[in-house]
């Protein structure tokens, strides 16, 4: 399986980058090297990814366990070096669910999106600590 996208210059350190559906998403450098914090920079891109990707696994897995979500929400920080390249080395995901969803099956749904299915934490994991908490809110 590949996948494809495509990178395009808009300014001095802008680029719309486009999938082979065409959808787009604008990355932007900061102010300091020129950019225009006109878009998401690339690291933070990699946070979404993985934000997106273990959330597909997560609400698959949930409804599998006839768990009823109706609202996921997500928060992702990431630290990262001080030396260049700035690379991640430590990742915290926070996910808030509302719903009629049981903890110890949110936990166990958790447990198998980010620690065995999610690419994107799959690809990181050899180098970046990553935990997660799941959280249960009143609708």
């Amino acid at each position: 399986m590949s996948t494809t996208v495509e990178l395009f210059q808009q300014g001095p350190y802008q680029f719309n980058c486009t999938n082979s559906s065409g959808k787009s998403a604008v990355i932007d450098g900061p102010v300091s090297i020129g950019g225009g914090e006109d878009g998401v920079r690339p690291m933070e891109m990699i946070l979404m990814g993985l934000a997106g990707c273990s959330s597909f696994d997560l609400l698959s897995i949930l409804k599998k366990q006839r768990q009823a979500v109706d609202h996921l929400y997500i928060k992702v920080n990431g630290d990262r070096s001080e030396d260049e390249p700035a690379v991640f080395t430590k990742i915290e995901m926070i996910f808030e669910i509302q719903g009629n969803v049981d903890q110890k099956k949110l936990d166990k749904a958790l447990s198998l999106s980010v620690d065995k299915y999610c690419s994107v934490a799959k690809m990181l994991k050899p180098t970046v600590e990553i935990s997660w908490k799941g959280i249960i809110k009143s609708s």
